[in-house]
């Protein structure tokens, strides 16, 4: 079990998030955040100073959301985990990181924006059980939630209404 370690960065996305889902249909964006530190001069003009680039990956709904919402060049902030990994490459082992995101949003410091509540998509069977054991299983198509042609994500219809005990979104 590796260490965790914490970390929040604040900076600009290098490009439009890349979102691939899984087999098993979970989400994953990728995303490549640039950070530059403001140096002041003796003159005490600012400047940018060279940009450190952080490659980010988000899961699930975050994933799904990142894509829809974000593009280049938006200021973002990002909080989650750092993750180291070693790998060997051509015979030589090298290192890389990664920060697993818990949350991204815009940097409201350079602009606005309007929040819009997702939907939960109901929730699906994997399968059909039949009494009878000579009947075909049928399963259920497994359509992602996130239509990656059109940038778009698929209307699904929200969470059934609680009854009994249950709780209400």
């Amino acid at each position: 079990m590796g260490t965790k370690i914490s970390i929040s960065i604040t900076g600009n996305l290098v490009a439009d998030p890349e979102i691939t889902i899984s087999e098993a249909g979970v989400a994953h964006a990728k995303l490549r955040v640039a950070v530059n530190q403001r140096i002041q001069g003796s003159d005490g003009t600012w400047r940018d100073g060279e940009p450190v680039f952080h490659n980010v990956s988000a899961f699930r709904a975050l994933a799904e959301n990142v894509a829809n919402s974000l593009k280049k060049g938006d200021p973002v902030n990002v909080s989650g985990e750092l993750e180291f990994r070693a790998y060997d490459k051509d015979g030589e082992r090298r290192e890389a990181r990664r920060i697993i995101a818990e949350t991204i949003g815009p940097d409201l410091r350079f602009g606005t924006a309007v929040y819009q509540r997702s939907s939960h998509p109901a929730p699906r069977p994997e399968a059909e059980v039949h009494a009878d054991p000579h009947t075909a299983v049928n399963a259920m198509s497994s359509a992602p939630a996130y239509n990656v042609s059109t940038k778009s994500p698929v209307v699904v219809p929200p969470f059934r209404p609680a009854t009994g005990n249950e709780m209400s979104w």
